[in-house]
């Protein structure tokens, strides 16, 4: 009889990932990333330990979408106060946070909870070729 082999955290080695998204669409993409932040591309993977790698987004402000979203699509936020929500279109987000659209979009495939926001932290997004992950010794994937 083989025994299920449970991850700990102490035993967790990140591994980091280049993906180059450039004219990629923007949720296809989100949900490649949602799975390696998460580790459920990891034979090992265990749903209670952050086991997942970390992630170098290059090119985020070329990316695109499909349809009528790009004139349709409104980011919302909240202040909290008082008449203080404020929208934010699609081509307006594209031109002033190109970085947020494709954060937003791995944010929301992840799970809502402490771990969550631990694998959040390990997406770093770049608007050009360059990255600073090199010290990391990222594996380059293709799209």
């Amino acid at each position: 009889m083989q025994k299920t082999k449970m991850l700990k955290q102490q035993e967790v080695k990140h591994q980091w990932y280049v993906i180059d998204v450039e004219g990629q669409i923007v949720g296809r993409v989100a949900t490649k990333i949602a799975k390696i932040l998460s580790g459920k591309s990891r034979p090992d993977y265990t749903p209670n330990v952050d086991g997942g790698g970390g992630v170098a987004v290059l090119n985020c402000g070329k990316v695109r979408v499909t349809g009528a979203k790009e004139d349709q699509k409104v980011y919302k936020r909240f202040s909290g106060y008082p008449s203080g929500q404020k929208e934010t279109a699609y081509k307006n987000m594209m031109e002033k946070k190109p970085k947020h659209i494709l954060k937003h979009a791995v944010k929301g495939m992840l799970p809502k909870n402490k771990l969550g926001a631990l694998m959040i932290k390990r997406l770093k997004l770049y608007e050009g070729k360059e990255h600073s992950q090199s010290a990391q010794q990222p594996i380059e994937i293709k799209l």
